[in-house]
């Protein structure tokens, strides 16, 4: 037996036992004739004593130890001298003299020093990650994801819904990114892809009476990384539902999400802010039901925040002040307006800023794509601004009626097009919240951002496209199509935000087939075009569709942001690194020529030429 406990896990209850550790040395430190060496596995650490006086054998060999040298360890526990013990470390009411040491595997120097204050760069340490792995935040993670792995199987099969394991070899489809594609060797010229999502396969399983299917499901996209997005794989909690609306989908998402964060994030809260007064007058209703999540239109989201994915941690919202300046002395502002764009402006409350500061902003600001920032401060004297003095009585009067500001606030101003206007404010109010923690980092916010527009119209090209998920219902689908301006037809899709990040994406299917192989005209697909891309839905809609509905949760997402980690790739035991390599395997690699032939596949001449092959 190589071991009878875990490090760290020795009490004075096991006072008179013999025990074997195995684990590797963490530190060695000489002490005169004393060696005292850490072993540590993933559980712990334990502090043992080499003495020559208890065996020199031993004792020896300890000498000889060097840090990640795999070691085993055999002892009597003996209780400590009481003027020794320490009542913060349970091992420390123990003595551990060790009395017999084997040595089971050496170590070459490890490439960094193995602890959480490693300063190694992440190149390193992904190319070895094994090692890396050793390090308890990385640990961490790894024992978190199986925690919220093991929690969303046992909620989801408690609630009915049943597990399907969906094909990872499947067929190329246009959804949201460029798929990864694999050749057949049995099918020359033909191609398998991975899946994007699952989002056929679980459509035919409602079809197929499995009315409640779940999956923690992998998907592949050749997508550009980011902080937020994985390369190549990622995980989601995926989920599809029979004869539901979006007020059911809904409903199932939130208990989620309600179970989920007491049930392995207790130290963290669920907020949902109350209710502005400035909602109902804005916006003319409520944006929440009773204790439930916020929801918002795309619309609303993009008009007072600025984003499809809004932190509502903290408000700062956006008004709208295109009508109180539209005879604007300052010209950057009647520039704006005559040239149809608009005039904005959110207020910080009680945040003094310094010129050091004020200057930092403003080159956030450009980095969205404003050219300038204007602003103004509240002090004990009042208002105090470069820009003051182009604003009438009328103006100011606008302005502090609908922000009330007080000392020690500052408002912001933006002027131009809608679109440049709202992502620079977004921009700036974010890195405003970083920059004075504005936000309660353990508060976890969720919001619904609700009918995002169904296509999108190149104007200069007119080319229509789907602006989402093409399969998803129209709003009043009957007649839905029939809008001249497409930019205005909105589909029963949703997405649910937390803390500034997209958590999850769904909507309403669109389960009629007439509707949506009109759909698929929209765009320029005609109905051939839709029997040879999607045959299996083309065919399994002509017999008996029931109305359905989904949703999909970033699995590593949330993970992140229930971790507080800054990237995405610290959550997986082997990300890839910000190039979309996994530098430990040398992946991608090139691959020989015979097997080039077996697959039917020949490379370019000048990329041969580069690589030296013949």
């Amino acid at each position: 037996m190589h071991r009878t406990h875990t490090c760290g896990e020795l009490t004075k209850a096991n006072i008179g036992q013999e025990i074997t550790l195995s684990g590797w040395v963490a530190n060695r430190r000489d002490h005169g004739w004393v060696i005292f060496i850490d072993l540590r596995d993933r559980y712990g650490i334990t502090q043992t004593v080499f003495d020559p006086a208890d065996n020199k054998e031993a004792w020896e060999l300890a000498d000889k130890f060097r840090g990640e040298y795999v070691v085993k360890l055999t002892w009597i526990v003996k209780p400590r001298m009481e003027w020794q013990t320490n009542s913060n470390l349970p091992t420390w009411d123990i003595e551990i003299k060790i009395t017999k040491a084997e040595l089971l595997m050496e170590s070459k120097t490890p490439p960094f020093e193995i602890n959480d204050h490693v300063e190694a760069n992440e190149e390193v340490r992904l190319k070895h990650r094994y090692l890396d792995l050793r390090r308890k935040s990385v640990q961490d993670n790894i024992i978190f994801r199986a925690k919220m792995n093991r929690f969303t199987h046992n909620w989801f099969s408690d609630n009915g819904f049943l597990e399907v394991q969906t094909p990872i070899f499947t067929v190329s489809s246009p959804e949201w990114a460029r798929d990864y594609v694999i050749p057949s060797r049995l099918q020359p010229g033909q191609f398998y892809a991975l899946p994007q999502s699952p989002q056929q396969y679980k459509q035919l399983l409602m079809i197929g009476w499995i009315d409640k299917y779940y999956q923690i499901a992998p998907c592949f996209r050749d997508e550009d990384p980011r902080a937020d997005r994985h390369s190549c794989e990622f995980y989601q909690i995926d989920v599809e539902m029979s004869f539901v609306e979006q007020d059911d989908i809904f409903k199932v998402a939130e208990w989620f999400v309600n179970d989920l964060i007491p049930g392995i994030v207790p130290e963290k809260h669920i907020y949902t802010p109350e209710i502005p007064a400035w909602v109902k007058s804005v916006i003319g209703r409520d944006w929440k039901t009773g204790n439930r999540f916020i929801q918002l239109t795309h619309k609303e989201s993009q008009t007072f925040y600025g984003s499809d994915k809004p932190d509502l941690r903290f408000d700062m919202h956006f008004e709208d002040f295109t009508a109180d300046f539209n005879k604007s002395e300052f010209s950057v502002f009647k520039d704006a307006v005559d040239n149809g764009g608009c005039v904005k402006a959110m207020k910080m409350d009680g945040v003094n800023m310094s010129r050091k500061d004020i200057d930092e902003v403003t080159e956030v600001a450009r980095w969205g794509w404003a050219k300038w920032l204007a602003y103004i401060i509240y002090d004990e004297e009042g208002p105090r601004s470069p820009i003051l003095k182009y604003f009438s009585e009328s103006e100011i009067k606008a302005l502090e009626t609908r922000f009330s500001p007080k000392s020690g606030d500052m408002i912001f101003f933006w002027a131009g097009s809608f679109k440049a206007v709202v992502k620079s404010m977004n921009v700036v109010r974010l890195a405003l919240r970083d920059k004075f923690n504005l936000a309660d980092k353990n508060a976890v916010t969720f919001a619904w951002v609700t009918d995002f527009p169904m296509f999108e119209l190149d104007k200069e090209t007119g080319k229509i496209d789907f602006e989402h998920n093409p399969f998803s219902m129209p709003h009043g689908w009957v007649t839905a199509f029939d809008n001249p301006n497409v930019e205005e037809i909105y589909g029963m899709q949703y997405d649910m935000s937390c803390n500034g990040y997209e958590i999850l994406s769904g909507s309403i299917r669109n389960h009629n087939l007439k509707a949506l192989t009109k759909a698929m005209e929209m765009v320029g697909k005609s109905e051939e075009d839709v029997k040879r891309k999607f045959g299996a839905i083309y065919n399994a809609f002509q017999y008996g569709v029931p109305p359905h509905g989904w949703f999909a949760f970033g699995f590593d997402r949330i993970m992140m942001i229930l971790t507080n980690e800054e990237n995405i790739r610290a959550i997986y035991a082997f990300p890839k690194s910000g190039k979309a390599e996994d530098t430990m395997m040398c992946a991608p690699s090139y691959i020989e020529s015979e097997q080039l032939e077996e697959l039917h596949i020949d490379i370019r001449p000048e990329i041969k030429e580069e690589l030296g092959m013949e």
